[in-house]
C-alpha cells in the first residue's frame, strides 16, 4: 500500500519533499568519488561544484564552515572522495551532495607529492637558472630518450630531419610509463652522458593523464636530468602538462614535437646563417686586404738603401756620442758647484778650534796643579795616619813596659777570675815570650808596711 490514495496526485512540493526524506533517511554515511567540475565559490564563502565521472554528474554544496576547514585548496579537474548528506534541494527538484568531508585522491594524490617534491628539489637549486647549459645552435648529433613505440618518437625523427636532414639521430630506447620505467629513463640519460656522442639530448614522450606522465616527476629521472653534462631539452606531454623533468631541464618544450624544433634549426635558417657569415667573412677578408695594401705602400716609402742607413746610423751615433760628452761635463761641473756649496756650508758652522785648543791647555794645566796639591796633601795626611797607628800599635805599646797574658790557645786574659790554679799561661813582652804556671796565692807585704 503506498503512502497516498491510490490516483490521488500529490504536489510537486509533497513530491520534492517525499523524495528527499527518502534520500536523507536511506542514503546515509557514503562516500563518493569523482571529479570536481564547474567549480564556483560564492562572496559568502560557499563552493558550488559538480562531482563527475565519465557517465554522470551530480550538484555539490561546501559551506564555508567546512570549507575553512580543508587543508588543501579545491581545484577544477581534481579526483576527490566526499562524504556528507545526500539531499534534495526543493525549490528546483534537484538532488545534491551537501559536503561535510572531502579529501583527495588518484591524481589528487599525486599532484600533493608533485608538489612537495617540487619544494624540496627548488630548495636544494635543481631548477636554478644558474644551473642550465646552453644549447648548440647547430647540433651535429641528437640523442632521444623515448619508448621506441611511442609515436612522439616518429614526430621528433621527423621534425628534426626536416628542418635539418644531415642530422644524425641516436635513439636512447626506454620505457616511458609503468611501472620501474624511471629508473629506465634515468639509466638511458646516464648511458647517453656516458658514451658523450651527442651534441644534445631530448626527452620525451606523447600527452597522457597525470598518472601516465608520472615517470618524469619521480625524483631519480629529475636529479639525471639536472646532472646531465649534455644539454637537455624536455618534450613530454602537451602544452599544459608540467612535469618536474620540465623545470630541470635546460629548456623546457610544450610538446614532443616543439622539442624537436628546439633541437634543431630550420635549414632555411642555417643556409641564411652560412649565407651571412660567408658575406661576413668576404667583408673581413676585403678590408684586410686593403689595409694590408696600404700598410705596404706606407712601408715602401719608409724604405731606404741599406748604405743610407749606414750613414744615417753612424751620423746620429755621432752625435748622441758629443752629446752625451756635453751631458756628462756639464753633470760634472753642476756637481762640483754644489759640493763647493755645501763645503762653504759646513765650515760656516765648524767649531773655532784654536780658542778650543788654549782653552783646553788651561784647564789641563789647572787639572794637574789641582792633581799635585791633591796627592801633597793625601801623602800629608797618609804621614799623619800613619804617627798614630804607630803611636796606638801593640808592638809599642810592649815597649813602653806593658806585657799581655794569654792562655794556651792565645786567648788574652783580661781579669783574674779568669785564673785558675795551675793553669798555664803565656806572657808576651817587647823582646819576647815566657811560659808561667798559676801557683797558690802568696801576698807579698806592702813595702810600707
Amino acid at each position: 500500500m503506498g503512502l497516498f490514495p491510490d490516483n490521488q496526485p500529490i504536489s510537486v512540493s509533497q513530491l520534492n519533499l517525499l523524495v528527499k526524506q527518502l534520500l536523507e533517511q536511506n542514503l546515509i554515511g557514503l562516500w563518493v568519488s569523482g571529479e570536481i567540475s564547474n567549480l564556483t565559490r560564492a562572496s559568502s564563502g560557499h563552493y558550488y561544484f559538480a562531482l563527475k565521472d565519465e557517465r554522470a554528474q551530480i550538484r555539490c554544496a561546501l559551506f564555508k564552515s567546512f570549507a575553512d576547514t580543508l587543508t588543501f585548496p579545491l581545484q577544477e579537474g581534481d579526483a576527490v572522495e566526499l562524504s556528507g548528506k545526500i539531499t534534495l534541494y526543493e525549490a528546483r527538484g534537484e538532488y545534491q551532495i551537501v559536503v561535510q568531508e572531502i579529501r583527495q585522491t588518484g591524481a589528487g594524490r599525486l599532484y600533493a607529492a608533485y608538489e612537495a617534491l617540487k619544494k624540496r628539489l627548488h630548495s636544494e637549486g635543481l631548477f636554478d637558472n644558474s644551473r642550465k647549459k646552453t644549447l648548440p645552435k647547430f647540433p651535429k648529433t641528437v640523442g632521444i630518450v623515448t619508448s621506441p613505440a611511442a609515436a612522439a618518437l616518429r614526430d621528433v625523427v621527423t621534425t628534426l630531419h626536416k628542418r635539418m636532414p644531415m642530422i644524425n639521430v641516436i635513439v636512447y630506447p626506454t620505457a616511458v610509463q609503468g611501472k620501474g620505467s624511471e629508473h629506465e629513463i634515468a639509466k638511458a640519460i646516464a648511458t647517453a652522458n656516458r658514451r658523450c656522442e651527442v651534441d644534445l639530448l631530448i626527452i620525451c614522450r606523447g600527452g597522457g593523464s597525470i598518472e601516465d606522465l608520472w615517470a618524469f616527476n619521480e625524483e631519480v629521472v629529475v636529479r639525471a636530468v639536472a646532472e646531465s653534462k649534455l644539454p637537455t631539452v624536455s618534450g613530454v606531454g602537451h602544452e599544459t602538462d608540467f612535469t618536474l623533468c620540465d623545470f630541470a631541464a635546460d629548456m623546457r618544450a610544450p610538446t614532443p614535437t616543439a622539442a624537436a624544433q628546439i633541437a634543431a634549426p630550420d635549414r632555411m635558417e642555417y643556409l641564411t646563417y652560412i649565407d651571412n657569415y660567408k658575406k661576413q667573412m668576404q667583408q673581413i677578408l676585403r678590408q684586410r686586404y686593403f689595409n694590408n695594401s696600404q700598410h705596404i705602400d706606407r712601408l715602401e716609402k719608409l724604405l731606404r738603401s741599406p748604405k743610407e742607413l749606414l750613414m744615417s746610423q753612424r751620423k746620429r751615433i755621432e752625435e748622441l756620442s758629443q752629446q752625451n760628452k756635453i751631458n756628462i761635463l756639464r753633470i760634472i761641473n753642476l756637481y762640483q758647484q754644489k759640493i763647493q756649496i755645501q763645503t762653504n756650508i759646513v765650515n760656516q758652522f765648524l767649531p773655532d778650534t784654536i780658542v778650543c785648543r788654549k782653552q783646553l791647555d788651561i784647564i789641563e794645566k789647572t787639572l794637574n796643579q789641582e792633581k799635585v796639591r791633591k796627592l801633597t796633601q793625601l801623602s800629608q795626611r797618609i804621614e799623619i795616619m800613619e804617627e798614630l797607628l804607630n803611636a796606638v800599635a801593640p808592638q809599642k805599646v810592649l815597649q813602653r813596659g806593658f806585657s799581655v797574658v794569654m792562655d794556651s790557645r792565645g786567648k788574652i786574659i783580661s781579669s783574674p777570675q779568669r785564673l785558675r790554679l795551675g793553669q798555664g799561661l803565656d806572657i808576651r813582652f817587647a823582646e819576647g815570650t815566657t811560659h808561667v804556671i798559676v801557683a797558690q796565692e802568696n801576698k807579698q807585704k806592702d813595702l810600707f808596711d
